[in-house]
């Protein structure tokens, strides 16, 4: 694989130490471990251990890798076999992307409660796929699709999103044979967006009401029950991109 002329590393070794004084007291020490990580990624700050050729005596110094699971250095290869091992998953169909986003002030309340909302992103989105496909005046099959959470948008800020690979049709209810969707179309977006809303909204309330949220700062107003309730209100009439 062609290396990049500019990587993560380079940019972080330049601008982070300025963004990092910039920004004390906002950053977390798991994200800053991350920085360190990447900037010190098969450098000689990480050791190494020297290849030497018995042939022609040519030597090569091999840096240690992080290991970080955010370094993408170090996932690269592991996105390739994932991505081959998935190609192997694929059937003989026609296959369509859907993508469920978070509004910008759910994504707020999720950067402090990750595991929690990213986990109802999954469910909530999965759950809405085979609901609007197993629903006999769209599609009326069992589907199954691949989802792929991304917490970082084009622009590298916090921007929660699941991306959905699904083939275009699945079985019927009986399991006896195979429905699929008209060439070109998968579901109606405008449908899956409205019930991705109001099940998502459903799930958070009843995550607040059962007290597993955290909030924080600017949110610590959240915690309230009937404060928790009056934000949610306009994000019941804003549009949901999927």
């Amino acid at each position: 694989m062609e290396r990049p002329a500019i990587e993560v590393a380079d940019i972080f070794r330049r601008y982070g130490p300025a963004w990092r004084e910039h920004q004390r007291g906002h950053l977390s020490l798991g994200q800053l471990k991350v920085m360190t990580a990447i900037e010190r990624c098969r450098t000689a700050a990480l050791g190494g251990h020297v290849l030497r050729c018995d042939g022609c005596g040519t030597v090569q110094v091999s840096y240690n890798s992080c290991r970080n699971r955010h370094c993408p250095k170090c996932q690269a290869a592991a996105a390739q076999r994932w991505l081959q091992e998935r190609e192997a998953d694929l059937l003989p169909v026609e296959y369509f992307h859907v993508v469920f986003t978070l509004p910008a002030q759910v994504a707020a309340v999720a950067y402090q409660n990750k595991a929690l909302v990213y986990g109802l992103l999954f469910d909530v989105a999965a759950e809405v796929l085979q609901v609007i496909a197993s629903d006999p005046k769209h599609l009326g099959a069992r589907i199954g699709a691949t989802l792929v959470l991304h917490t970082w948008g084009s622009a590298l800020t916090h921007h929660p999103h699941v991306h959905g690979i699904v083939p275009g049709g699945g079985f019927s209810a009986d399991g006896s044979r195979w429905i699929a969707c008209r060439r070109g179309f998968f579901l109606p977006v405008r449908v899956l967006s409205r019930l991705f809303r109001r099940r998502f909204l459903e799930e958070l309330l009843a995550a607040h009401a059962d007290g597993r949220f955290q909030f924080h700062g600017e949110l610590d107003a959240l915690a309230d029950r009937l404060a928790f309730r009056r934000w949610t209100a306009p994000l019941r009439k804003s549009e949901w991109v999927v």
